[in-house]
């Protein structure tokens, strides 16, 4: 007994160990990219910059801003998390109203799952493919379903996942008095389940908006203001990647600045979400 005792001990110390040092590696590499950003960023952040379009030599170290990039990240990033919204939901209630558990909902969640893991490199190149079989050039449209496909698998299981967590008492309940499977679904499940939904579709959107791969082909980059779903676009992953290309400190410092940008748009979105999820959670049923 005292063997085993000790034994469990042990064991449980080591996992103590480990499970600290994961901590303490995490926390320390967030702060670091945070301290890196932030005191790199600051000093070059400037009005100008969130104000302005790109002047002529701007990758040289001359005046100019990035505002190009930022209505071209939030355009795409809301347009893709907008179509991808269309499409999950319905989804995400049809696999848990009407399939449940039975084998097709595990292979479209398995399916969704697989897409899920693929890189965002794979989404750009299958878009571009499809945009030269249809004589798209590259443009915000282009980007948004790029997007779309990037992001709606996310969507789909992280909503799936919220939605599998409702009481089943609340489903059965309105199925008793007379409610079919598709008024449930409506007025019950996506009701009850709204804060979840919410976190799901911003959390497709943080993920959106930061990907520089799924973009790189399908929407371009360009200088000028996103004015036409037909033109290029430009998006702020791959200006903080042009700018740390360039030799120059004071280009590269702007990249640091964008990724500032960057971080505080998430950053933002974040903290909507949960003042958002706080007023939800009130007209839930617990």
């Amino acid at each position: 007994m005292k063997k085993r005792w000790a034994r469990r001990h042990i064991v449980e110390g080591i996992f103590k160990v480990l499970m600290l040092t994961s901590f303490v590696l995490v926390t320390g590499s967030l702060m670091f990219i945070l301290w890196t950003i932030m005191s790199k960023g600051f000093p070059a952040l400037s009005w100008a910059m969130l104000t302005q379009t790109p002047n002529g030599g701007y990758y040289l170290g001359k005046t100019g801003g990035i505002l190009n990039a930022i209505l071209g990240s939030l355009y795409m990033a809301g347009g893709g998390t907008l179509l991808a919204l269309l499409f999950s939901l319905p989804t995400a209630l049809y696999l848990e109203t009407y399939l449940a558990n039975s084998s097709w909902s595990q292979y479209v969640r398995l399916a969704l799952d697989i897409l899920w893991g693929i890189p965002s490199i794979v989404y750009g190149a299958f878009g571009f493919i499809f945009m030269l079989a249809i004589g798209m050039r590259a443009s915000l449209l282009g980007g948004v379903i790029a997007l779309t496909l990037l992001e709606l698998p996310i969507m789909t299981r992280a909503m799936d996942e919220v939605i599998r967590l409702m009481p089943p008492d609340l489903e059965q309940a309105a199925l008793a008095l007379g409610s079919t499977r598709l008024e449930v679904a409506l007025r019950v499940v996506t009701r009850q389940m709204l804060p979840g939904i919410v976190t799901a579709i911003l959390l497709a959107f943080g993920r959106g908006i930061g990907d520089a791969a799924s973009v790189l082909f399908t929407a371009g980059y360009t200088d000028r203001l996103p004015t036409s779903l037909l033109r290029p676009a430009a998006s702020l992953p791959l200006a903080i990647y042009f700018q740390l290309s360039m030799p120059y400190p004071e280009v590269q410092n702007r990249a640091y600045a964008a990724a500032l940008i960057l971080t505080l748009i998430v950053l933002a979105v974040s903290l909507g979400s949960r003042a958002l999820v706080r007023r939800l959670n009130k007209n839930i049923f617990r």
